[in-house]
């Protein structure tokens, strides 16, 4: 049964130090509840406690427990006291002391709580996305990325493997999956892509949208005196370049939304930029990526697996 706190009912100045009554099981079973005794004991035990004895038609547990002797603990406090640490739990006694009128109940405090965020969450996100470094938003691609991967590979594989083995409705739902999977994709893409991160000097862009090669690269060119900032995504990579340009481009063929070698004609289409070096990096085989080496106007090519010294023909543009 609900031991739940009058709310304004009573102040703690004006409550009368009643005595519990310490009755026995057989007592309280013979106590009529409608009497002028039960009634005045109800009364008696909301005085002491601030805590209702009948609570919407049922007599509470605080209250039975009270007849009997036992002792009543406050359930905010207990309440408190699960979730957060002893120096916590003493803040907020002390907090509750001058302002129990508004927050007299953890519930009440929770809500208040909650309101605040939600009248303040547009702000809150719109100020904090714009103020997103490239370390931040590489996490978060991470983060969002890495487990849409497996849904969408592991779907991608029984529906093209198993198709014949899987009952209508079982493919149904695989295929169901795998298409919510490539749409969630393009949001994930598009809101990255929309991110304003912070500006600033680099000497490498790196166009890649696998992260562990973005961390890899950077933490390399890093050591070696050079600044490198990674993008996900090609039409990144090309608003990146409009806004701040940087002496190389480091690009992958294969992205999620644009192919590497239209990516690479376009930078040096323009007469702005077309003086930035521009190297592929790819894991296609060489002999592919030779074919479209002249029409894609790169500079060169470094292919994947890669070793650190295969990095070191770049360094003459930086």
């Amino acid at each position: 049964m609900p031991n739940e706190k009058k709310n304004g009912s009573s102040n703690s100045n004006s409550k009368e130090n009643h005595i519990s009554p310490k009755m026995t099981d057989e007592e309280i079973s013979k106590l009529d509840l409608n009497s002028e005794q039960a009634k005045k004991l109800m009364r008696a035990y909301e005085e002491t406690t601030d805590k209702y004895a009948n609570w919407r038609g049922n007599v509470t547990e605080g209250f039975m427990k009270w007849l009997k002797g036992e002792k009543i603990y406050d359930r905010e406090k207990e309440r408190i006291s699960l979730y957060v640490a002893d120096k916590t739990k003493e803040e907020w006694n002390e907090f509750i002391k001058t302002h129990k009128a508004e927050y007299n109940t953890i519930s009440k405090l929770i809500r208040k709580s909650v309101n605040y965020f939600i009248k303040q969450k547009s702000t809150l996100i719109k100020d904090d996305l714009h103020k997103v470094d490239n370390k931040t938003l590489t996490n978060i691609s991470h983060a969002l990325k890495e487990p849409l991967t497996s849904i969408k590979g592991f779907s991608q594989l029984l529906i093209e493997n198993y198709r014949d083995e899987m009952e209508e409705n079982v493919f149904s739902t695989i295929q169901n999956i795998f298409n919510q999977s490539l749409l969630l994709e393009k949001k994930i893409i598009n809101i990255l892509d929309n991110i304003k991160t912070e500006t600033s000097q680099y000497d490498i862009l790196l166009i890649e949208d696998d992260l562990a090669t973005i961390r890899l690269l950077t933490s390399y060119f890093e050591s070696k005196g050079f600044s490198c900032k990674g993008v996900v995504s090609g039409a990144k990579g090309l608003e990146e370049i409009s806004n701040n340009p940087p002496k190389l481009v480091l690009l992958d063929i294969i992205l999620p939304d644009y192919s590497g070698y239209d990516i690479c004609k376009q930078i040096k289409s323009n007469k702005e930029f077309q003086d930035i070096s521009v190297y592929l990096l790819t894991a296609i085989p060489g002999s592919e990526v030779e074919k479209h080496l002249k029409e894609s106007i790169a500079d060169g090519y470094i292919l994947k697996p890669f070793d650190f010294s295969d990095f070191e023909v770049i360094f003459q543009y930086l």
